[in-house]
């Protein structure tokens, strides 16, 4: 019995630009060479932009689910520090384990999103995950990520909201901007600023205080795929402008498909924690502090 999103179930050149990003061709040149341009970038600044990857009708179909899902948004307003951790007197003050920002932004979480929805058909479809797994170039391969409510939700930020810079519980992220903000709302990021054995807490408090040193910015296009590598690149988005909502799909890939965000940062980001969240907190994850 075929999955309800098997591959051949899915037309996925009605959501994928397949002629310019022909990822279902397994072999062919172009598809080689954009494999081989995103391992590069990934390896050196650990971001990559497919312009114009879904299909500008697959767009609308994703802006009309996360606009009628809108008033479903789970709001997150709230004080953090870069780890999503809790304030720690243990260390000094000024640390970045306790330098806390206001973050204004929300997620429409991914246990509620429809069945037709195409933002659970691209995560759910096969050629897209071993596509992706192909151009991050690990030797391990990825899974699609357990976390029931951040596996794969629209992220929302109405005008006036931020998100400040932050690591992800995951180590990759893939994103399709859905709408994009009239002014604001860009992502900017510290490619590998800090790795499993080295915090690198000195240049991450420089990022805090506001310095700019290593930062980078990426301004997405509605129907642009990115990939991030989310865990070891501290990142942000600007204070978005305007009158339009930014809406963003985030599906999400792991190394270990059974891990999930520990229940703090759960609660924090998702507005709760199921009880699978809290019998895998108990699990060791890779010596990071988040």
């Amino acid at each position: 019995m075929p999955t309800a999103f098997a591959a051949a179930e899915i037309d996925l050149d009605a959501l994928v630009d397949l002629d310019t990003h022909p990822i279902h061709e397994v072999g062919s040149t172009v598809r080689s060479a954009l494999v081989a341009e995103a391992r590069a970038q990934m390896g050196t600044s650990g971001c990559f932009r497919f312009p114009g990857f879904v299909r500008a009708e697959a767009v609308e179909r994703m802006r009309a689910e996360a606009a009628g899902l809108h008033d479903a948004t789970f709001w997150s307003q709230m004080d953090h520090n870069p780890y999503f951790s809790e304030d720690d007197e243990s260390w000094p003050a000024g640390h970045p384990r306790r330098t806390f920002q206001h973050r204004r932004s929300g997620f429409i979480n991914s246990d509620i999103l429809t069945t037709d929805s195409v933002l659970r058909q691209l995560y759910d479809c096969d050629v897209l995950l071993h596509f992706v797994w192909e151009c991050l170039g690990t030797p391990q391969p990825i899974y699609r990520w357990a976390d029931p409510l951040g596996r794969n939700p629209y992220g929302v930020m109405e005008p006036g909201h931020e998100l400040p810079w932050h690591f992800d519980g995951n180590e990759f992220t893939v994103s399709v901007l859905v709408q994009r903000a009239d002014a604001g709302g860009v992502f900017e990021y510290v490619p590998n600023i800090r790795r499993p054995d080295a915090e690198n807490f000195e240049h991450v408090a420089h990022v805090l205080a506001g310095g700019r040193d290593g930062v980078r910015q990426l301004d997405l296009v509605p129907g642009d795929l990115q990939l991030f590598a989310g865990r070891f690149s501290m990142h942000r988005v600007t204070e978005v402008e305007g009158a339009t909502t930014r809406y963003i799909g985030l599906p999400t890939y792991v190394h270990d498909p059974y891990r999930m965000n520990r229940p703090y940062h759960s609660t924090s980001i998702y507005g709760r924690a199921t009880p699978q969240h809290i019998e895998r907190e108990r699990l060791l994850v890779d010596g990071l502090v988040d």
